[in-house]
């Protein structure tokens, strides 16, 4: 267990029984816990399977590569109109999520089965990526970030997009974006390390350790 995401639940201000559930769950598919983008993730590998959400109206299983599994229940739902790749399932109780334990096991395996596989999400072309509205407000106002975004790699652009879009609220969203700003200018990605590779905290994000090997 992740002491970064032991201190999340303590500090939790809602869901609590719910995430330690959830936790136990996928803890017990034999995934790796870490803790991304300031809440609990959960890797295959060192490949991003499943985060642990926390909302106002439920929390929620965020599968990364969403699209690709089959849903057979009909459960998932996607966190924003132009997510490609996430989807969630969600829950607004603790007892939901125990009713439904063997059901979100069989969602779990079949994620670690899709990274076993090496399979991939086909994104849309860069030319075809719809901003989330935020964001395209954002560039408007801000030449120097438009002009940065776009000297992004497509894959980054995708990211900071999905990630923007995922909010429930038009407010985070904002934050998010707000929050991410000096990245982009700096032209890194949302997973790019800052530390010019130092590797050493707390100056060092950690993120040099998802960059792809061929571009270290």
């Amino acid at each position: 267990m992740n002491p970064k995401v032991d201190d999340f639940i303590n500090n939790a201000k809602k869901w609590q029984p719910e995430i330690e559930q959830l936790r136990l769950l996928l803890l017990d598919c034999g995934l790796t816990e870490e803790f991304k983008w300031r809440t609990p993730c959960y890797c295959f590998q060192g490949h991003n399977v499943v985060l642990i959400g926390c909302f106002k109206e439920y929390c929620a299983l965020s599968f990364f590569k969403g699209t690709l599994l089959q849903d057979t229940h009909g459960i998932l739902s996607k966190p924003g109109e132009n997510s490609q790749a996430m989807r969630f399932f969600k829950f607004t109780n603790l007892a939901e999520i125990i009713e439904q334990k063997s059901i979100v096991k069989t969602y779990i395996y079949e994620a670690i089965e899709i990274e076993k596989a090496g399979l991939k999400v086909n994104f849309k072309s860069n030319t075809e990526l719809e901003l989330v509205a935020e964001l395209q407000n954002t560039l408007a106002k801000n030449p120097d970030l438009k002009t940065a975004f776009k000297a992004l790699t497509p894959g980054r652009q995708r990211a900071y997009n999905l990630y923007f879009s995922a909010a429930k609220q038009s407010k985070t969203r904002e934050t998010r974006i707000e929050n991410y700003i000096p990245r982009i200018l700096d032209g890194k990605g949302i997973n790019d390390c800052i530390c010019g590779m130092s590797k050493k905290m707390p100056s060092c994000d950690g993120s040099h350790k998802y960059i792809p090997r061929e571009n270290k």
